[in-house]
This record gives structure tokens, C-alpha cells and sequence, in this order.
């Protein structure tokens, strides 16, 4: 595993549902995060610094509040471009597509979407990068509201961003656009796509809610 697929694997493990094997694992988190792209260390560094330095039972807390209850923040990275219209169920079907290029068949666990696993993803296969590049305007619509919100979480999401090419001219106007008018609003159901059980290693043992 290279320097940046070290760093998404670090990435998803970090902004899945704070488990306590996560916070017995510190030591080796740090470990790992020396291992990442220097770009992506020091912000892996400001956010596992806060995770030591907090109880177990408030990061908890934090995270619900952050992912859970505010809709902005949002870890579905086509919700943030396309909010619950039937252009996200489209966009499900590229998630989709891109993991069967990989050679990876679709499961009922978890959206395709999910950033957790699209980080997994991109940890494992140069398709899961391909698709992290693609979606780069989507995962900067997310670290804005986690900056927004003022939470730690931004560090892990910026450290991410650092793997990946800027944004152009006009990507960064879809930005402005998509950040001033929030994420649309029409009620379709959306059926849950998401890879098979290819999770290992460090997220392997975390299992959602």
C-alpha cells in the first residue's frame, strides 16, 4: 500500500462511527498517519491529537451531531450535489459502475456513496481514486459545511481534498452555486447500492449502527 492509498484507508477508518476499538487503536492510528503523503499528515495529526484529548463518549456524541443530525454534513457524497431527487439515483448508478469495473459485485449494506467506503475503495483499486478525482466537487461541498460547522472532522476530509488535483475555475463557480443553494430537496426513494464485503484491515472490525 502506497503513501496515499495508506492515507484513505487512515481517512475511512477515521470517519466511520467512533467504535472503542478506535480509540484503543490510537497509537497505531498516529503510526499510520507518519506513513501518509506529507500534505495529508499534519491534518491527520490535528485530528487525531482532538481524538486523544477527548473522552470516548463525547466524540460519540460530536459525531451524531455532526453526520446524523445535520443534513449538510451529510458523508453520501451525491447528496451534496444532487440533495434526494432522482438525479442522486443516477448518480448511484456511476458509484455503482465504478465498482464493478473494479471487479467488486454490489451488496445492501451501505449506499455506494457513503465517503467511508468510496475511501476503501480508493484504498484498494485505482478505480476508487479515479472516482474520488471525478467526485472532487462533491467531497469540497462536504468539507465546507464540516468547516462551517467547526468541527474537527474538516482535518480529515482536508486531508483528503490534499491527495487530489485543485479544483478548476469552473468547478469552483458549481461550488459557489451548489454551497449558496444547499442540496435540492425532492423526496425520491433511493435504492441502496454499495460494494460487497470487501472491507479489511483496520476497518474491517467497525461495523455501523
Amino acid at each position: 500500500m502506497n503513501a496515499a492509498e495508506t492515507a484513505c484507508k487512515l481517512a475511512s477508518v477515521l470517519l466511520q462511527y467512533p467504535h472503542p476499538a478506535l480509540f484503543e487503536g490510537t497509537d497505531r492510528l498516529e503510526e499510520t498517519a507518519r506513513a501518509t503523503p506529507r500534505a495529508s499528515r499534519a491534518e491527520f495529526a490535528a485530528f487525531l491529537a482532538w481524538l486523544r484529548a477527548e473522552p470516548p463518549g463525547e466524540v460519540v456524541r460530536h459525531y451524531v451531531e455532526t453526520f446524523d443530525l445535520r443534513h449538510r454534513c451529510a458523508l453520501y457524497l451525491s447528496y451534496h450535489r444532487h440533495g434526494d431527487t432522482r438525479g442522486r439515483g443516477m448518480a448511484m448508478l456511476a458509484y455503482k459502475a465504478a465498482y464493478r469495473r473494479a471487479g467488486l459485485l454490489p451488496s445492501e449494506d451501505e449506499l455506494p456513496d457513503f465517503l467511508p467506503l468510496v475511501l476503501e475503495f480508493a484504498a484498494l483499486h485505482p478505480e476508487g481514486m479515479a472516482l474520488l478525482r471525478r467526485r472532487r466537487t462533491d467531497l469540497d461541498l462536504l468539507r465546507r459545511s464540516l468547516d462551517a460547522a467547526g468541527t474537527p472532522y474538516t482535518r480529515v476530509v482536508e486531508a483528503v481534498c490534499a491527495l487530489l488535483p485543485g479544483l478548476r475555475r469552473a468547478e469552483l463557480r458549481a461550488v459557489r452555486t451548489l454551497w449558496e443553494s444547499g442540496p435540492p430537496a425532492e423526496e425520491v426513494g433511493l435504492e441502496p447500492f454499495a460494494p460487497p464485503e470487501y472491507l479489511s484491515g483496520l476497518a474491517g472490525g467497525q461495523e455501523r449502527r
